[in-house]
C-alpha cells in the first residue's frame, strides 16, 4: 500500500491498526473469516471502475466484454462447486439476496414460515423490525425448550395449520444440521416454495462436511464471505423454473449495477473453494468447533443443543454471574472477538442477553487445530471466571498473544 501511504497516512494508518488487530487476536465471531491475498487483490483491482447493469451479454453499457467474461466464470465456478442448476452472483449482500428472493416469488403480505430470531434465525427471516417482517406475514417456529433442537414434527404441525406459502429454512445462530429432506417433504404436503439460507454454512456445504439443500430446495442463497471465505457479498442459487424471476428481482429489481471487483473475487473464492484441500478445511471447522464445545461444557458453560455439528455453538454464560454483553467485553479485553447473542426463551434484553456466539471458521484459516481450540476455549473460561481480576486478563491476553504469534494470519493463507 506504498501510494496510499502517501497519499492518506491516516486511512493507511487505520488499516495497518486494523491489520494488527486482526493479527494479535483471536477471531471467534461466526460470521467472520479471513480471505486469501489473491481475494484481496481481485477486490483492489480496477475492476471496480466498471459500471455493468444487466447481465452477460445483456448490459446496458458498452465496455462490457471482459466484465462478461468475469461474471461467466464466476458463474460457472459457482455451478462446479454448488451443483445448482442456476446462479446469480450479483446480489451485494445477505440481506439484499433474501429481499430479492421474496420479491421473485411471494407478494407482500404473504405468509412464509421461518426460524425466530432469538432461536437462531436471521433478521431477514421475519422478525418485525427488518423489511421481511415489515412486507410479508410471517409465522415462526423455535427449537424445544429442553433439546435446543427444531423439532421437525412441530414444524409440520405449524405448517399444516398456517399453510404458508414459503418454508424458509437457515440460521445465524443454530448449531445443529439442518432436516432439509424433512422440510422439503412438508413444503410439498402444502404446495410451498422451498428457501434455504444458508449464509453460515455454505463452506461447509462446499467443502461436503455437511448435506447440500441444493437437491431438495427451490432456491439457495449464501453469502460468500463467513465459511465459504470469500469477499463480502452474495449469490442466489435456484432451480431453473425460478431463474427468471430471481434476475429480474436482482436486476432491475433490487439492484442497478453489479461490483465488478467483488463477482471476480467471488470467482477467485469459488476456484479455491473447488480445491481439494477446501474440504480438508471443512472438516477441520467442525473438527475444533466441537472441540472447543467440549472443552467449554467439561469447564461448566451450557452450549445450547449440547454441542455442534457446524461451525458455531451458542454459549449461555450467565451460570458464570455474567451477561452475554459483559462477556463479550471481557473477551475482548482478553483479546478474543466474539459476538453476544440471545440464547432461546432468553428472559435477557436482546442488546444484553444471556449468551455469547462463538464459530471456529475464522481460526482454522490461521491453521488451529483442536489442541489450539481446546486452549482457547480453556481461555475463555479463565477469563469470565475471572472477569473482574485485571491480572488475570492481562495473563490470557499475552497466552492469545503467544498463540497468534505461532498462527500468523496471513503465512498461514494460500
Amino acid at each position: 500500500m506504498k501510494t496510499l501511504s502517501q497519499i492518506d497516512s491516516l486511512v493507511y494508518e487505520l488499516i495497518n491498526k486494523e491489520t494488527a488487530r486482526q493479527e494479535d487476536g483471536i477471531e471467534l465471531i461466526a460470521s467472520e473469516n479471513y480471505v486469501s491475498k489473491a481475494v484481496m487483490e481481485a477486490m483492489g483491482s480496477c475492476l471496480t471502475n466498471k459500471y455493468s447493469e444487466g447481465y452477460v451479454g445483456k448490459r446496458y453499457y458498452g465496455g462490457n466484454e471482459i466484465i462478461d467474461e468475469v461474471e461467466a466464470l464466476a458463474i460457472e465456478r459457482c455451478k462446479e462447486l454448488f451443483g445448482c442448476e442456476h446462479v446469480n452472483v450479483q446480489p451485494l449482500s445477505g440481506s439484499p439476496a433474501n429481499a430479492a428472493v421474496f420479491f421473485a416469488t411471494i407478494k407482500p403480505g404473504d405468509k412464509v414460515l421461518g426460524l425466530q430470531l432469538d432461536h437462531g434465525g436471521h433478521l431477514s427471516h421475519g422478525h418485525p423490525v427488518n423489511f421481511s417482517g415489515m412486507l410479508y406475514n410471517f409465522t415462526q417456529y423455535q427449537v424445544d425448550r429442553e433439546s435446543g433442537i427444531i423439532d421437525m414434527e412441530k414444524v409440520r404441525e405449524i405448517a399444516l395449520r398456517e399453510k404458508p406459502k414459503m418454508i424458509l429454512a437457515g440460521f445465524s445462530a443454530y448449531s445443529r444440521n439442518l432436516d432439509w429432506k424433512k422440510f422439503k417433504e412438508i413444503a410439498d404436503e402444502i404446495g410451498a416454495i422451498t428457501f434455504a439460507d444458508i449464509a453460515h454454512i455454505a463452506g461447509l456445504i462446499a467443502g461436503k462436511a455437511i448435506e447440500s439443500p441444493i437437491p431438495y430446495f427451490d432456491i439457495t442463497s449464501t453469502t460468500t464471505h463467513k465459511t465459504l471465505r470469500g469477499p463480502r457479498g452474495a449469490v442466489i442459487m435456484c432451480k431453473e423454473p425460478f431463474a427468471k424471476a430471481i434476475d429480474r428481482a436482482v436486476f432491475p429489481g433490487m439492484q442497478g449495477g453489479p461490483h465488478d471487483h467483488a463477482t471476480a473475487a467471488k470467482a477467485v473464492a469459488f476456484g479455491e473453494a473447488l480445491q481439494p484441500e477446501f474440504q480438508v478445511y471443512a472438516k477441520a471447522v467442525i473438527e475444533n468447533a466441537q472441540a472447543m464445545a467440549a472443552e467449554l461444557m467439561a469447564a461448566g458453560f451450557r452450549i445450547i443443543s449440547g454441542g455442534t455439528d457446524n461451525h458455531l455453538m451458542v454459549v449461555d454464560v450467565t451460570s458464570k454471574g455474567i451477561s452475554g454483553k459483559e462477556a463479550e467485553r471481557i473477551l475482548d479485553i482478553a483479546g478474543i472477538s466474539t459476538s453476544r447473542s440471545t440464547i432461546p426463551f432468553d428472559s435477557r434484553k436482546p442488546m444484553d442477553p444471556s449468551g455469547v456466539r462463538l464459530g471456529t471458521a475464522a481460526i482454522t484459516t490461521r491453521a488451529f487445530d483442536t489442541a489450539d481450540s481446546r486452549a482457547v476455549a480453556q481461555a475463555i473460561a479463565q477469563a469470565i471466571e475471572n472477569h473482574g481480576d485485571e491480572a488475570k486478563l492481562k495473563s490470557i491476553r499475552e497466552s492469545i498473544l503467544e498463540l497468534c504469534r505461532k498462527r500468523p494470519l496471513y503465512t498461514s493463507i494460500v
